[in-house]
């Protein structure tokens, strides 16, 4: 068969297709598809650049990957073992009665959600160390041999009991990696077992399930196990609406594989509402610091079809969706990002005072820019050993929630034409044309405006639209007040404020004939901006207006200068909280080391506290001595104050990495923080021993340290010793290296008095 024939007979197809569906079309929602729609579409081999967007624009997310992206914003629970050693990767060997959970309040997590707006829950159920939050039938290394509740406590059923009660969903995450399963003598993973035909689940005397569903799989001893377990927490503590996988491997082991197709089927037949992420559901977006891209295209290209794949790889560059990485494959797929971050440094609590946490204005700007960017904004919030949320983020969440709907809440538009673009029903939009690429959108009276929300109809027709503006009536003229890319699911757009009775939406850029569902506008009272501290190598402190919202120029304007005009900073160096009548910050000021506080005043309003614990002052250091250095990252530089720049090592070598400090004067010790660099993933200091010396001859070991999950959260880490140490000089040796990497970096060192 020819391809001239091959092509007419698609053409026939396709236009039979169109008249389907357009007979099948009412009043309320009349289609303009010229392509039947499907979540995964087939690139031919002689497909040019136009009918690769024309396809691209009818690849639509499935019913659960519309919910998850409407659910908008959701929440992580990293939660276990972790959170009492204080570490970021158990190693799996911990003995589960160091778990020592006295209360548990799920209540509280739920509360604390609900007030943010948080529509779902993700809960590690097993993270990588292996323990289990729920009374598992398939292994004792996990709740049932902890104190808690004398082993009779379940996490999962609280919370799923909690989740009911406030209207949130659940998901789960159950780690593939297993560090029990690898380093117990009897462990599952990768202990080599041949595959066969195996029941799930199987069956354990006096344990029956109440769901009497069974499936039949060709797998091994790790994959059984991991199926079991996936039918408890799918039948017994439902519905559950997400579940999560990661790719992440503290350590592997006789090959051991997943058979990640046999779990879709059992997610499938047993969470139907579930999403899936990181597999074909839901994608990572790239990084754990919840930074987004400009432009999130969620129909992506792949070379093999995604609904077959056993693998997933993480999809990290920053232009993930344009027609030139359209070209590059044989099958587009909807798959939305997910933007996840912690509310803390690192997954796990540690403490209430070393341990930061993100105020309201950071994870307010990231909402706006994950969830107004066409993503889904999952942010982590630690329970503490107390069984809560910390008094911080609960704070910070209800600051958070109260913002998106004193924000979100009411939409500024009236009366316009367009009406379908102005209800609530999501099921109407409207369709534009050659002719007519603008809206105009009437406000009540002259209202003051700096966000402005537009939605596509993705759910039907597609992500189409490439690039549009937003033109602001002012002055008896229209002033364009900002243009931006593509729109998907949900575009804000954050302009500095401005009063007009009047806006117009113009499209600038489509893939095929632009459908828009919604639009709205809205007013975001500007608040005090977060204030960032830093202390130069002489002492001089510095308290500035650190990252707000409207951190760019646009057309010349500086947005935060024109929108935060009369700012008032006070300041303690006392450990108190600043308040309106602490000393004001008129200049850099002398300090030496402790605490510092500070808040900033606008029209009256004190805004969030800012607070930063400076070590020893570093203006008599030198660095005695290092293993080696490269030119541009000499052995100054770890010393400098500066975290933007770092000592990195010449010589390869696994461990015995050093650098070797004088204070200059005898100082009684008491904790170190290591700030790793964030321009190079490569010698980041994962294991170490720090020593001290009376005269920098003679060396006595001070203790060993570990920081985990450095690559993925390089943020900087705080190690307390044991006791005390007065010393004049200080070595660390580096014993590991994340990544099993070979060189060793540090961008700043800081050592703490009592």
């Amino acid at each position: 068969m020819t391809k001239p024939i091959v092509k007419s007979l698609k053409l026939i197809t396709s236009l039979i297709v169109i008249l389907l569906l357009v007979a099948s079309c009412n009043k309320k929602s009349k289609s303009i598809l010229r392509l039947k729609t499907n979540s995964t579409l087939e690139i031919d081999e002689d497909d040019s650049r136009d009918s690769v967007l024309l396809k691209a624009t009818h690849v639509v997310p499935t019913e659960n990957q519309m919910t998850a992206l409407e659910d908008e914003f959701i929440a992580f629970v990293h939660f276990g073992p972790n959170t009492f050693t204080e570490l970021e990767w158990g190693n799996g060997m911990e003995d589960p009665a160091v778990f020592k959970l006295e209360n548990l309040d799920t209540d509280q997590w739920c509360r604390s959600m609900k007030e943010a707006g948080m529509k779902k829950v993700i809960i590690t159920a097993k993270h990588h160390d292996g323990f289990v939050l729920w009374q598992s039938r398939y292994t004792k290394h996990g709740i049932m041999s902890s104190p808690f509740k004398n082993g009779e406590g379940d996490v999962l059923k609280e919370l799923s009991l909690s989740c009911k009660k406030y209207g949130i969903k659940l998901g789960v995450y159950l780690s593939p990696a297993d560090l029990y399963q690898i380093e117990n003598e009897k462990g599952l993973y990768g202990n080599l077992s041949e595959y066969s035909m195996r029941t799930i689940p199987r069956p354990v005397e006096g344990r029956p399930f109440k769901n009497k569903t069974t499936f039949e799989f060709k797998v091994d001893d790790y994959n059984e196990y991991f199926l079991n377990q996936l039918f408890e927490l799918l039948t017994e503590y439902g519905p559950i609406d997400e579940v999560w996988f990661d790719g992440a491997h503290p350590k592997r082991k006789g090959g051991q594989q997943y058979k990640y197709r046999d779990w879709k089927k059992l997610i499938t037949a047993l969470a139907p509402n579930a999403v899936i992420f990181g597999k074909e559901g839901i994608r990572w977006c790239g990084n754990e610091g919840g930074a987004t891209r400009d432009t999130e295209w969620n129909v992506v290209p792949y070379k093999e079809d995604p609904r077959t794949l056993n693998l997933y790889a993480d999809i990290t560059a920053e232009d993930v969706g344009s027609i030139d990485k359209l070209m590059k494959g044989n099958f587009l797929h909807y798959q939305p990002a997910e933007i996840n971050t912690s509310i803390r440094e690192g997954w796990f609590y540690r403490n209430d005072t070393e341990q930061k946490v993100r105020n309201a204005d950071d994870v307010f700007d990231i909402y706006e820019r994950s969830v107004g960017g066409n993503s889904i904004f999952l942010l982590n919030i630690p329970p503490n050993r107390e069984g809560k949320f910390s008094e911080q983020e609960v704070a910070v969440l209800k600051e958070t929630g109260k913002r998106i709907n004193e924000t979100y809440g009411a939409n500024l538009v009236i009366g316009a034409s367009e009406s379908e673009l102005l209800d609530d029903d999501k099921d109407t939009y409207v369709v534009l044309t050659d002719s007519k690429l603008e809206l105009e959108f009437e406000l009540p009276k002259e209202t003051k405006v700096n966000r402005f929300v537009v939605q596509e109809d993705i759910k039907r027709h597609g992500e189409r639209i490439a690039k549009h503006a937003l033109d602001a009536y002012v002055d008896g003229k229209w002033q364009e007040m900002i243009t931006s890319t593509n729109i998907g699911y949900k575009r804000i757009l954050r302009f500095p404020e401005i009063t007009t009775s009047k806006l117009r939406l113009r499209i600038l850029e489509y893939r095929d004939t632009p459908v828009i569902q919604h639009v709205s506008a809205h007013y975001y009272k500007s608040r005090p901006p977060v204030l960032k501290i830093e202390r130069a190598k002489d002492g001089k402190v510095s308290i500035v207006p650190g990252k707000t919202d409207f951190s760019w120029n646009l057309h010349g304007e500086n947005a935060f200068k024109n929108l935060n005009n009369g700012i008032k900073i006070v300041y303690t160096t006392n450990g108190k909280e600043p308040n309106k009548d602490s000393e004001e910050y008129v200049k850099p000021f002398q300090f030496t080391d402790g605490v510092v506080k500070a808040a900033a005043i606008l029209n009256g309003e004190l805004g969030s506290v800012s607070d930063y614990k400076f070590g020893i002052l570093k203006n008599t250091w030198k660095v005695l001595d290092v293993d080696s250095e490269l030119n541009e990252h000499k052995r100054s530089l770890l010393i400098d104050e500066n975290n933007d720049t770092f000592w990195q090592t010449q010589t390869h070598k696994k461990e015995g990495h050093f650098v070797s400090i004088d204070f200059g004067e005898l100082h009684a010790i008491n904790a170190f923080k290591y700030t790793p660099p964030t321009s190079i993933s490569n010698g980041m200091i994962q294991k170490g021993t720090i020593y001290s010396s009376k005269d920098g001859l003679k060396w006595e070991k001070i203790e060993n340290f570990e920081f985990g999950n450095l690559i993925n959260d390089p943020t900087p880490r705080m190690h307390e010793f044991k006791s005390t140490v007065t010393t004049r000089y200080v070595k660390l040796v580096s014993k590991e290296i994340a990544g099993s990497n070979t060189t060793a970096a540090i961008a700043e060192l800081d050592f703490y008095k009592n």
